[in-house]
């Protein structure tokens, strides 16, 4: 597997519109940004996108403009999965998309005018998806909400993106045992909002877990650029 974090930002991006905090002076002096937090995931000659957030076109470019195999959604948030119109009319075909039952009647409702095949899946059970063996389970955010847990040829990829870290027992198991884990950190430590985790919690949840590699995703314009668990966007894992 080739993991590529597509964007690493919260619902806004980093710079914030109208934002003159040094994180975002810094990032319009340098030209750098977090745009919102999408993956990409290449194996055995499919691509696979982890949600298609409103910077899609931008991120599909950057990334050398792959053919999209599948998509699955993680939940019904603007940030999350507005982007599928950005890359639809490429496709040769309509586009398998995956994700929990709720998940997909909501986002592809809304997306009922693109040509797409909707798989649902049950969480905790597992599905092959573009070669790969992916299981869902639910996460602790304000909408349903799934992290994933994919596996190929023996190695293993675990993301949750949007989540408190008040999880099931049956949701932690299934994040053990990765060889790359990737968690929402959306804030600095000591500040503290119902529905995603902080870094703190972040970096308490990953102890927990005790994965050979870890980083934060979903990053808001709060959190420094050179905090050391910080992923940047284009940034890629092999597996």
């Amino acid at each position: 597997m080739k993991i590529t974090a597509l964007g690493t930002g919260d619902v806004v991006g980093t710079p914030k519109i109208g934002c003159d905090c040094p994180i975002c002076c810094e990032a319009k002096a340098a030209g750098k940004q977090r745009l919102r937090t999408s993956l990409l995931i290449e194996h055995k000659g499919f691509h696979l996108l982890i949600d298609t957030g409103p910077d899609m076109r931008a991120q599909l470019l950057a990334a050398g403009s792959p053919r999209i195999d599948a998509v699955i959604w993680t939940h019904g948030h603007y940030d999350h999965f507005m982007g599928f119109g950005d890359f639809y009319r490429v496709q040769r075909e309509p586009i398998s998309v995956y994700g929990a039952p709720e998940v997909l009647a909501y986002c592809g409702g809304i997306f009922s005018f693109i040509p797409h095949e909707e798989h649902p899946v049950t969480p905790f059970e597992p599905t092959e998806i573009c070669g790969m063996e992916v299981t869902l389970f639910p996460v602790v955010h304000d909408t349903p909400t799934y992290g994933l847990r994919i596996t190929a040829d023996g190695k293993t990829f675990v993301y949750s993106c949007d989540t408190r870290a008040e999880l099931s027992a049956e949701s932690l198991e299934q994040m053990k045992g990765a060889d790359l884990l990737l968690l929402d950190g959306i804030f600095p430590p000591g500040v503290n909002i119902t529905k995603h985790m902080n870094i703190e919690d972040a970096e308490g949840l990953a102890g927990d877990l005790v994965p050979k590699e870890f980083w934060c995703v979903h990053m808001s314009h709060k959190i420094p650029w050179d905090y050391e668990h910080a992923a940047r966007d284009m940034q890629t894992w092999a597996l």
